[in-house]
């Protein structure tokens, strides 16, 4: 199996240029199934086909301002969306996701990582393969509809700033 292909300057952390590994993903390609590890450390399949529509976000660590705020207001959003899930993956260990999660009053959005071998950053383009957070994940947003197609593919310009929220959202209410 050959590496996935480093993307150069495909994104940017306070505008220096980093570069990403794996595919740069559009919308109406199929989501590429990977394997995770979820909080009980049990391997768990993402991608694909599924019965609900799915939000993808990842994030960098959840003890990074940003990817904090991220990851409450998608929690937030996930009451209001029936038919919905939304995972935020990152490469954090499923011990500290758990910790931040039970500090952060975060239960609706279930937390996933990455950090056994970056499989799901691999395939979804989002592995970062240069600077300071090498192995990371950059920040993006993905929309898969239950036929396992992507409706919504956002790879945010610089790591440090917030997604789109309302596009990934009008995108999954539109995928329902």
């Amino acid at each position: 199996m050959s590496s996935p292909a480093i993307r150069a300057g495909a994104t940017q952390l306070k505008g220096n240029p980093v570069d990403l590994r794996g595919p740069a993903l559009k919308v109406g390609d199929r989501a590429p199934v990977a394997e995770v590890v979820d909080a009980s450390l049990a391997t768990v399949k993402v991608g694909g086909p599924a019965d609900k529509v799915r939000i993808f976000s990842t994030v960098p660590s959840l003890d990074t301002p940003v990817c904090d705020l991220e990851t409450r207001r998608f929690n937030t959003e996930a009451g209001q969306l029936p038919g919905v899930a939304i995972d935020t993956i990152s490469v954090d260990l499923p011990m500290a996701q758990k910790r931040w999660c039970g500090a952060a009053g975060v239960s609706a959005v279930r937390t996933l990582s990455d950090h056994r071998a970056t499989a799901f950053g691999d395939a979804y383009g989002v592995t970062i393969a240069s600077g300071p957070l090498t192995r990371f994940l950059a920040r993006a947003v993905f929309v898969v509809d239950r036929a396992g197609t992507l409706r919504h593919v956002e790879y945010v310009a610089d790591i440090t700033k917030e997604p789109s929220y309302d596009a990934a959202l009008a995108a999954a209410k539109a995928a329902t």
